[in-house]
């Protein structure tokens, strides 16, 4: 499911965006996956955290210092990831929760993947007038669910900038550019 994600996000590079999630918490029941997880992966960075975080990346280093000048302007970024070693380790009802959150008149959901192998996927923008408010990024797959929320204004062009930096995936990475590695 993520290499699917990892076009749909690069296709999202062609629309100006500005991003918050102010509004969204990730649901309690979150706490609970985790212990039933095999791997975790959980980043949470506020403004202060994220600014902290960004004097680790080089002025010198221009891939680094793209991605400083967009952390500079963010609220906050948020990854929780779950691997689970069988189906069913966690419930449809743990994501519901989450996105019953963004079924509000603010929220949009721009992409929608399902499939019958259970994996499903989606991506929810939160407008304010022409502006564009907030990013959520919902992956559901039998034995993995990753959720990314990136709070404070961001241009698609710039999500690629953060891509290996503070837990971000990259983006347009595949499995077969991981296995030439």
């Amino acid at each position: 499911m993520k290499f699917l994600l990892c076009p749909i996000l690069a296709a999202m590079l062609g629309v100006s965006v500005c991003a918050a999630a102010d509004d969204v918490k990730f649901p309690l029941s979150f706490d609970k996956l985790a212990e039933r997880a095999t791997e975790t992966v959980d980043v949470t960075l506020d403004a202060s955290m994220l600014q902290l975080a960004s004097q680790f990346l080089s002025n010198e280093d221009k891939d680094e210092a793209q991605a400083k000048k967009v952390v500079s302007k963010l609220k906050g970024v948020y990854v929780r990831s779950f691997q689970f070693d069988k189906d069913g380790q966690y419930s449809i009802s743990d994501v519901d929760a989450l996105r019953a959150q963004l079924k509000s008149p603010e929220w949009t959901r721009i992409v929608g993947v399902k499939s019958n192998k259970g994996e499903n996927a989606g991506i929810f923008l939160h407008k304010s007038g022409d502006q564009i408010q907030g990013l959520v990024v919902i992956a559901a797959e039998p034995r993995e669910l990753t959720i990314v929320m990136i709070n404070g204004p961001i241009k698609p062009e710039e999500l690629s900038e953060l891509g290996g930096h503070m837990g971000i995936p990259k983006i347009g990475e595949s499995k077969s550019s991981k296995e030439e590695e």
